[in-house]
């Protein structure tokens, strides 16, 4: 199963390859949970994007959590390459739990900062709070987390 959505985040991202303001790379993420996901950025226009990112999250008290989310952002350039960002998106998921595993679904926020370089490489830092609407993690959430990516 974990291929098959791999082999799908991938045709997806090459589908929308022809705009010059994508990119492709990982977040890690700290906060109520330790994080890790494939994060993909297409651009919409000169301002704004989609990010796409399929994610695992470790909980420690309970259990783990895998899930996409997307998120429509608006971006504003400060000066150069660095630039802040802010959006609004959903997110559904798989939690796999010590005692029962349930279908997960959420809103999240997101605000960041980021630095394109000379080179075709992006970094970005980021708050995103979530309130999770169903599942056995139903309630608020939140993560700060880094991410590196791939410009093309």
């Amino acid at each position: 199963m974990k291929k098959f959505i791999l082999v799908l985040v991938a045709v997806v991202a090459l589908g929308f390859a022809g705009n010059a303001q994508n990119a492709i790379g990982v977040r890690g993420a700290f906060g109520n949970s330790t994080s890790a996901e494939l994060s993909y950025l297409h651009g919409l226009g000169s301002a704004n994007r989609l990010e796409l990112d399929l994610g695992w999250h470790n909980f420690k008290d309970w259990g783990s959590y895998i899930n996409l989310t997307g998120i429509y952002q608006w971006n504003f350039n400060i000066s150069g390459g660095l630039g802040w960002f802010a959006g609004l998106g959903a997110n559904v998921g798989l939690y796999t739990g010590r005692n029962d595993n349930n279908i997960g679904l959420g809103f999240d926020a997101q605000i960041g900062l980021e630095y394109k370089f000379n080179i075709p490489l992006q970094v970005s830092i980021d708050f995103r709070p979530q309130w999770d609407i169903l599942g056995a993690g139903s309630g608020f959430g939140y993560g700060v987390a880094l991410g590196i990516r791939y410009c093309f």
